[in-house]
């Protein structure tokens, strides 16, 4: 995994807005109607060679596919890449993703968030049988498509982000195994996690679960409990990526994406000690949202390791407000003075889409602060290098 031996190195989260013909062909795809599939492949095709190529073209170091392979969420995609999942529609009052102590608080605003943006997921997943990995032709398919789009694009590097066995398919349920089936996914999603590696990317294990938790199970639960549910967390991803290199692997935990109070979130010096067990190179959390900036402050009592990256957001995917390269500067000179100038990239709080149709921002604004990013990045290195 590349360091910031000489500059400070940009990346970001990973998604990216798709393009509307692109979309068009993932809602007829969601809705189960017709379409020409040898179109679908194309437009895919040449939709991420542009998505890496504009990457390139604004100056980002550490590049993704956009993840414009994925026509389901950033969780939910591996219902179509496991075997033993049955799709049902959540039954009325039921849904798991309205619930929390964050939407008990500002019941009004989310009533008039979800009236205006639909409540994303609206069908449950149900184990039904053994969980196997059957999703080799798409992810090859991903893998090609993106070496495709690398080869002039003269990047630093390239990385595919996919769902952590925590955030594989959220709030699943279980009618098959006898006892928790998060071991069973693990073990079937450790083919996906292989195959990037394999591919010569970098792996970056999406994982807004591990911190979003806090705010549905607490209270009635304890905050105790929470720490032992994410204790088994990290256990289990540890188990997962056992024998491939952790200087391959980035481990992202965010707070969710949702455009909300967060006014429960946990904090990371609640948690950091935990996130540090992860056996992987890179860790990228947010860092540039209003209620979790100020915890880069954290970095001054934790000690990250040596083997370890540090990649904090310093902008936001969340706010259609432009980050100031000044800003940007500062917010990475502040903890590469902490942790070490050559183990901090520059990244993003989360991925600027949130699925296929769901957005935070313009598209236009979306690369107008990645442009931020990198000129900030730019300052920060002539601060740091002189």
């Amino acid at each position: 995994m590349k360091r910031s031996t000489d500059r400070i190195l940009t990346t970001h989260v990973g998604s990216l807005i798709r393009p509307t013909p692109l979309q068009e062909f993932l809602r007829a795809k969601q809705a189960g109607k017709s379409y020409d599939q040898s179109a679908y492949e194309a437009c895919l095709k040449a939709s991420v060679a542009e998505v890496v190529h504009k990457q390139a073209q604004v100056g980002v170091d550490v590049v993704s596919d956009g993840e414009f392979g994925k026509s389901i969420s950033w969780s939910q995609y591996v219902l179509e890449r496991l075997s033993g999942f049955e799709r049902r529609p959540i039954r009325s009052g039921a849904n798991p993703f309205t619930r929390g102590v964050d939407r008990e608080r500002f019941a009004e605003f989310y009533a008039e968030l979800d009236a205006r943006e639909g409540v994303a997921t609206t069908v449950e997943a149900v184990c039904v049988g053994p969980i196997t990995y059957t999703g080799e032709a798409e992810l090859k398919r991903d893998i090609a498509n993106f070496k495709a789009a690398l080869k002039e694009a003269g990047v630093a590097e390239a990385f595919l982000p996919v769902a952590a066995p925590a955030s594989v398919i959220p709030d699943r349920k279980n009618e098959y195994y006898k006892s928790d089936l998060i071991r069973a996914i693990w073990a079937a999603m450790r083919t996906e996690y292989r195959m990037i590696i394999d591919a010569g990317f970098v792996l970056q294990l999406d994982d807004a679960r591990a911190a979003v938790t806090y705010d549905r199970m607490v209270p009635p639960a304890s905050f105790a409990d929470y720490r032992k549910w994410l204790a088994l967390q990290v256990e289990v991803l540890n188990e997962a990526i056992a024998g491939l290199p952790a200087d391959r692997i980035r481990y992202h935990v965010c707070w969710g994406s949702w455009p909300g109070p967060h006014t429960s979130d946990v904090a990371l010096k609640d948690i950091v000690d935990l996130i540090l067990r992860m056996n992987v190179g890179a860790l990228v959390i947010e860092g540039a949202n209003p209620r979790h900036e100020h915890e880069w402050r954290v970095w001054e009592t934790v000690k990250l390791p040596p083997d370890r990256v540090l990649i904090p957001g310093v902008i936001s995917h969340a706010t259609n407000v432009v980050e100031h390269p000044e800003l940007v500067a500062e917010r990475i000179v502040r903890l590469a003075r902490l942790v070490g100038r050559e183990n901090l990239l520059a990244g993003t709080d989360c991925g600027f889409a949130q699925g296929p149709f769901h957005r935070r921002v313009h598209p236009s604004l979306m690369w107008a602060k990645l442009d931020a990013l990198v000129q900030g990045a730019r300052l920060a290195s002539g601060q740091l290098w002189g």
